[in-house]
């Protein structure tokens, strides 16, 4: 593998100036180049089991890419997962909690060591940036690290509590629960199948992953990491194959005790309402959300635009923090949106693989469509595209960074989350108004706001329905969280426990309490 060199990378100081990051990264492409076309197997307990039936997962970047090729998982092969991981469990579990959390160390050490290698793999398999596969890669390790730390912080949640009298002893203590199972999405397909994994098995419990099929690679190397720092067999497996199949056994099988899901609300909403049935079991759900950005007359529009761009459009929109839709203070609405616009048309649009390229392609032909509806509905319905609305689809799956204007603000698109780089834009005559308008939807995931009027800010603090908030964010108006900086997780419809992950409450939504009280101990 190529040799990594060793620097702090967060999505905040990873620099395209940075030329020894610039070479490391040529030299884990050039590696990354010659594995392509592989095939992997799914991972079953101590078994790495292939099958007769296979996908290709190719790269959004060029079609005729083929990334890696992987079985096509049964439901046959979920349940001998399960099976597998139920054996684990037990001795995962009475393993001290001191030695899963070493393992959980070394594996953390090696994802780092290996960081350009696995985000070379990362920018061919779901076309992001050479930065944004660098930051993804590392906020895996990051996550095993931190949520490594929060547990040893709590000595292992077990508390001494009270007691009734002299011969009594009760404390309570947090167990694992079994098995959980964690599917995971394209866009974060390290740090987003990683980082719930980690907290599981941090906790105690063991896992059966079902990664993206346009994103298994990432899974698989995850696992690589877990594997090479000593993982037990079985704490960890791997199905690759379609959610009618492999995600449908991982809902309904009852030796399943848990479920971690990332992905859109719809299927999260069915996931949330069909997997408990007998009793209840434990769903931790991020759904995505359709991010608003606040700009008021005090604000720094250069500032502003720079922020909305970033998150706008970093990743290709492809990020559930994205920000998706701005509400204005028509009073500086067209100097910021000359600002927005003059920083879009700067944005180079490519394969994201060579240097200068900042945005590459959405994921797939669906999200491609879902784009030019979105261009084309705006053309209909009177609005005005301010910059971009074009699509190439001839290698890859190209839109172009997109800005629009005009729409009533009842409109859909203001309210339906499309995951692509199609930014909606609306004039409002008062915080008050934009506060309303952007608490009207069913998520609550990130927000921001620009202002320089500390009332104006405490206002957007006090009432905004989201989980994660930014004030004056430069680097990214409602995008950029890391492990143990911001917490990340949503309200409402993007997220159904109300604790987020990367931060200090998260590996306990893995674990349930027991109290224990012993007489005359």
């Amino acid at each position: 593998m190529a040799t990594t060199p060793r620097m702090k990378i967060t999505y905040s100081t990873l620099s395209a100036d940075n030329e020894e990051l610039q070479s490391a990264f040529d030299a884990a492409l050039e590696h990354a180049r010659a594995s392509l076309g592989q095939s992997y197997p799914m991972i079953i307990g101590a078994e790495r089991r292939n099958s007769d039936r296979t996908f290709e997962d190719r790269s959004p970047i060029d079609r005729s890419l083929v990334v890696s090729r992987f079985p096509l998982g049964t439901a046959g092969d979920v349940r001998d997962a399960i099976a597998a991981a139920r054996a684990a469990y037990p001795g995962w579990r009475d393993t001290p909690w001191r030695d899963r959390l070493a393992i959980m160390r070394r594996a953390a050490e090696l994802i780092s060591e290996r960081a350009f290698d696995y985000a070379a793999l990362m920018a061919l398999e779901v076309g992001k940036n050479r930065l944004e596969a660098l930051g993804d890669v590392e906020e895996a390790a990051d996550l095993l690290r931190y949520y490594s730390d929060e547990f040893e912080k709590a000595d292992g949640f077990v508390k001494p509590m009270g007691s009734l009298s002299a011969a009594e002893k009760t404390r309570s203590v947090l167990r694992p629960y079994g098995v959980f199972a964690v599917i995971s999405p394209f866009n974060f397909p390290m740090a987003l199948a990683g980082g719930p994994a980690a907290g599981a098995m941090i906790a105690g419990n063991t896992v059966v992953l079902k990664p993206s099929s346009d994103a298994p690679l990432l899974g698989w190397k995850f696992g690589e990491a877990l594997r090479d720092a000593g993982l037990p067999d079985g704490v960890f497996n791997l199905v690759t194959g379609p959610g009618e199949t492999v995600g449908a056994e991982l809902e309904t099988n009852p030796g399943i005790d848990g479920m971690v899901f990332t992905g859109s609300y719809e299927v999260g909403m069915r996931l949330y309402r069909g997997f408990t049935q007998d009793y209840p079991r434990p769903i931790i759900t991020e759904m995505g959300g359709k991010n608003p950005a606040i700009v008021m007359p005090s604000a720094d529009l250069d500032e502003a635009a720079e922020g909305v761009m970033r998150s706008a459009f970093g990743y290709d929109g492809q990020k559930c923090s994205a920000n998706a839709r701005v509400y204005v203070h028509r009073d500086v609405a067209r100097p910021f949106i000359d600002k927005l616009v003059e920083r879009t048309r700067g944005i180079r649009t490519g394969d994201p693989t060579e240097r200068d390229n900042w945005m590459g392609p959405v994921i797939n032909q669906r999200a491609l469509d879902k784009f030019t509806d979105a261009v084309a509905t705006t053309r209909a319905d009177g609005g005005t595209i301010e910059v971009g609305g074009d699509a190439d689809a001839s290698v890859g799956y190209y839109p172009t960074p997109t800005v629009v204007s005009g729409l009533p603000l009842d409109h859909r698109l203001f309210h339906d989350e499309l995951f692509v780089p199609f930014l909606v834009v609306g004039e409002v005559d008062s915080l008050d108004q934009a506060m309303h308008e952007a608490n009207d939807t069913a998520y609550g995931l990130t927000a921001g706001i620009f202002s320089r009027n500390d009332a104006e800010i405490r206002t957007f603090l006090d009432t905004i329905q989201a989980g994660v908030v930014y004030v004056n964010r430069r680097a990214g108006a409602t995008t950029g969280a890391w492990p143990g900086i911001q917490s990340f997780g949503g309200w409402k419809g993007s997220g159904s426990s109300g604790k987020g992950g990367l931060g200090p409450y998260y590996v306990q939504q893995f674990l349930r309490e027991q109290s224990q009280t012993i007489i005359g101990e």
